[in-house]
């Protein structure tokens, strides 16, 4: 799958799982970069972060980024 919405975040963060079960239950396709076993990835989202670690990372296909996404403000950036 080739997709350029990118949600970088780790496994065992909630707000990381809610955001991807959102995406899949609204079926919008995603690449899933999993920071805990990727340095860098973790060093990626540091660098768009003032060197914090925050999960979810989103990128978007307009190039926007959002971090610790809600519900909503995924739903509006994808226009759902």
């Amino acid at each position: 799958m080739d997709t350029k919405l990118k949600v970088y975040g780790a496994k065992t963060c909630p707000d990381t799982q809610r955001a991807r079960r959102f995406l899949e239950e609204h079926n919008i396709p995603y690449a899933w970069i999993d920071v805990d076993e990727d340095p860098e990835a973790l060093a990626l989202i540091k660098s768009v972060n003032n060197g914090q670690r925050t999960t979810p990372t989103i990128f978007f296909e307009d190039g926007s980024i959002q971090f610790e996404s809600t519900n909503e403000q995924l739903a509006q950036t994808l226009g759902l």
